[in-house]
């Protein structure tokens, strides 16, 4: 339920005169005092004032405050109940993320597998009438969530997501067929994949192109990001004396990916810090935007009953006191 309304809210205007009639009452009663003379005041100064002299004012207190309400009955006051009937054409996505142990390497704040992360989630929150899925890769790849409207879920199950989780190496195409079987059933409109990926396939049964021709066949768009600055970055390293970083050249296989967005009509994007990242993921979102038809209803419901009774009660009640109780004072 919304806040009160007027149907006619030119009639508020009238308010002004409210202060008009106080002014008007106040200058009458100065007027009203009669001059009368006498040899002294003495005879009236033990003379006593009854509660009829105290309360003479409230019966224009009643007519200012009737008046008032009967301006808002004019002005016809309404609440209004909103109901929305929204229909959308469906989008399924899923998630498909390297979490090998280059993606912890810091040329991405605080590393590519964070700023992957925050920026994934932020593309979640924004979609809240798609399905979305989650996918990880290394060595080898598995469904970390199914596809889900319940996007809290996703969400916490995504922040759990560390490298180490599974063997090392990087496993694109299994990482795209395991994606590509968890969305190929789905009876969505439009079926899609976003494969993020900070270096080149050693590892896997199911070669990258291969994977992507089955996306093909079943009508599935994948765009595929490569996360990683230009040149060398700092990589972390296991030593005798614990993990340490050390700056290493950048290895994209931007060819594949590129591959594999040309094969299934998607595409392929480079993202080399956080800015650009969340570009990517700002422009991916504007690519594929749900369809939502949304109609709007609205009931009304007329509130001027209540005003009106209260303004009746109180003329009617200063007429009875103003002939009865103030007789004699008015």
């Amino acid at each position: 339920m919304n806040g009160i309304k007027f149907a006619q809210p030119l009639f508020l205007y009238l308010l002004v005169l409210i202060p008009v009639m106080v002014a008007f009452y106040l200058l009458k009663q100065q007027k009203a005092t009669a001059s009368l003379r006498m040899p002294g005041l003495q005879p009236f100064v033990n003379a006593s004032k009854t509660f009829r002299h105290y309360l003479r004012h409230i019966l224009f207190a009643f007519r200012t405050l009737a008046v008032t309400l009967l301006i808002i009955v004019l002005a016809r006051p309404q609440t209004s109940d909103q109901f929305q009937d929204m229909s959308t054409e469906g989008i399924d996505i899923v998630l498909a993320l390297d979490i090998s142990g280059s993606m912890l390497a810091q040329d991405f704040r605080p590393n590519r597998i964070e700023a992957a992360k925050n920026v994934a989630i932020e593309f979640i929150s924004g979609r809240p009438y798609d399905r979305i899925g989650l996918v990880v890769f290394s060595g080898e790849s598995f469904t970390q969530c199914p596809l889900t409207t319940d996007h809290a879920v996703l969400i916490n199950l995504l922040r759990e997501v560390q490298s180490g989780m599974i063997e090392d190496g990087t496993a694109i195409g299994m990482g795209l067929a395991t994606a590509v079987n968890r969305i190929k059933d789905s009876e969505a409109k439009s079926k899609v994949i976003i494969l993020l990926t900070d270096g080149v396939n050693n590892r896997g049964e199911i070669a990258p192109a291969t994977a992507a021709g089955i996306a093909k066949t079943y009508g599935i768009r994948v765009y595929t990001i490569g996360v990683g600055t230009q040149g060398v970055a700092p990589y972390p390293v296991q030593t005798p004396y614990g993990t340490q970083y050390q700056d290493m050249q950048v290895e994209i296989d931007e060819t594949i990916l590129r591959e594999i967005a040309q094969t299934t009509g998607g595409k392929y994007f480079r993202a080399t810090d956080n800015d650009k990242l969340i570009q990517v993921y700002n422009e991916i979102d504007k690519l594929e935007k749900s369809k939502i038809d949304v109609k709007q209803f609205n009931r009304k419901e007329e509130k001027f009953l209540l005003p009106a009774l209260i303004a009746f009660c109180l003329l009617l009640f200063e007429i009875l006191a103003r002939n009865t109780i103030f007789r004699n004072l008015t």
